[in-house]
């Protein structure tokens, strides 16, 4: 049974000119550029330009009283049937061009002398494609030139092939028709592996090593002992147990040494390492230009890829002509008109923002960290989240997020995405805060600088920071440096 009831709630929506400004704001430099062509290709009243003021006809200027009596009684007339009652359109408000180009709050520093420089794009073949070409100088038939085919598009990126075989027997079979057996691909396989780079077409890292291997054996390099170790002691040498496999093979120091140099030296990454492995080389093009001039900080925004924009002079001059047009006024065109004004000039008004958003957030930024910017010394950084520049800049942290996750700043000591900057902080003995960040580079220090031999265990590296004064748990220690990508103690064991 259907209950009646009052109920209150409270709402927030966002506008059509928020969501749009929300959206410009995680777009970052590199992109914007395409986002401004792809507004100009779908809204006619944008276009490219320095804004220039309308000029009106001299015949307006001269207009006699009684004309423009006229005027304004037609105007009066037609009114209910240019608009909805409750519509506030007004077309004095679109044939009216004072505007003033603001969307450009900060010069870009920049003149039309400066050197335009594009961002360059290395087009390559890639590392299947150096195969397939290499494959026409095998003797294969008919039927395993196209098995071979199918092997080489299997690989991954790193050029192994992660696929089991007998599922490729069936992609064969059902996707080619071609009925093939696990033997015949795995003497296929083979051929293909005698191609270069070495160790291509593994099926894991033993495989691979032991390829590469191999092929230094048929080329005259004493690597016996290194192929012995790789094929029968793997297991033990990826886990570092280097006693054991010295023990075993009952080898000199000098000659474990020498058999380890030998296999590190090898590429995990055959597919990968190619040179001419498909990889756009895109360089990153930073939002902000942080500079230091006789000890101050100069920020500016990367806006030289960013065309000018204005409000199209001939859709204004055609509501001027319909303004001005007494015998037929067409509602649909001043409508679509007015729109297209509307979506333009919104649009101009959502870039204005977005500089003045992105300009105030690195603003804060920057005074915030004004010491690491100053040296470029991470030991430097403060402390800082999210909510800590949201209250400096009295805006929502959602929006100072989106800043901070795609933008990236040049500095002095390299270009950097602005999350970089954000950390979180640990009391030291002290009282004081220290970031995170500084603590992270005090444990890579010391990891640098252990003895390989007897690398620090976890343990040990919480010690060492307790006794500088940072308060920091083993699993703490752990966390970070899984962070930084630094293996466990045992496995940053050298001889």
């Amino acid at each position: 049974m259907q209950k009646l009831g009052l109920h209150q709630k409270l709402l927030q929506k966002l506008s059509p000119q928020q969501i749009q400004l929300m959206k410009l704001l995680q777009v970052p430099a590199a992109s914007m550029e395409q986002r401004i062509k792809e507004e100009l290709e779908i809204n006619p009243a944008l276009e490219e330009g320095d804004e220039e003021e309308l000029e009106l006809d001299d015949t307006d200027e001269e207009t006699s009283e009684d004309e423009q009596e006229e005027k304004d009684d037609f105007e009066d007339e037609k009114e209910e049937d240019l608009i909805d009652k409750d519509d506030d359109f007004d077309i004095e408000d679109y044939i009216d061009d004072d505007d003033v180009p603001y969307y450009k709050t900060n010069a870009n520093n920049s003149s039309p002398d400066d050197e335009k420089r594009e961002t360059p794009i290395t087009v390559s073949v890639s590392f299947q494609d150096i195969l397939l070409s290499s494959l026409g100088l095998l003797p294969l038939d008919n039927h395993h030139y196209i098995i071979a085919q199918h092997l080489i598009g299997s690989l991954d990126d790193d050029g192994y092939l992660r696929r089991d075989l007998n599922s490729i027997v069936d992609d064969l079979s059902f996707s080619q028709n071609i009925q093939t057996t696990r033997e015949e691909l795995e003497e296929t396989l083979k051929v293909i592996q005698t191609l270069d780079p070495a160790g291509i077409a593994a099926r894991d890292l033993r495989e691979c090593l032991l390829l590469q291997l191999d092929r230094k054996k048929l080329e005259h390099h004493p690597h016996e002992i290194a192929y012995l170790i790789v094929h029968d002691y793997f297991d033990e040498f990826s886990k570092k147990h280097y006693e054991k496999i010295q023990k075993n093979l009952e080898l000199t120091d000098e000659q474990l040494k020498e058999a380890i140099h030998d296999i590190v030296s090898l590429n995990p990454r055959p597919g990968g390492g190619s040179a001419e492995e498909t990889r756009s080389s895109q360089q990153i093009i930073p939002d902000f230009i942080l500079m230091v001039n006789n000890g101050e900080l100069e920020l500016s925004l990367n806006s030289r890829n960013e065309p000018d924009l204005r409000v199209s002079r001939s859709f204004q001059e055609m509501l001027q002509a319909y303004a001005r047009d007494k015998k037929s006024v067409n509602k649909e065109a001043i409508t679509f008109i007015k729109s297209k004004i509307d979506s333009a000039r919104w649009f101009i008004d959502a870039i204005r923002q977005r500089q003045i958003t992105l300009y105030t957030t690195m603003q804060a930024i920057m005074e915030h960290q004004k010491d690491y910017f100053l040296n470029g010394d991470e030991r430097q950084l403060k402390p800082m989240i999210l909510k800590d520049i949201a209250e400096m800049v009295q805006m929502d942290i959602s929006t100072v997020s989106r800043v901070a996750n795609s933008k990236y700043v040049e500095t002095p000591y390299g270009t950097f995405l602005l999350k970089y900057f954000f950390s979180e902080g640990l009391q030291t003995d002290s009282g004081e805060e220290a970031s995170s960040r500084e603590i992270k580079k005090i444990l890579e220090d010391a990891i640098g600088g252990e003895d390989k031999r007897k690398p620090l265990p976890d343990e040990k590296l919480a010690e060492l920071l307790n006794s500088k004064g940072y308060n920091i748990a083993r699993r703490t220690v752990a966390k970070y440096r899984e962070q930084l990508n630094i293996p466990v103690a045992r496995l940053r064991k050298e001889v």
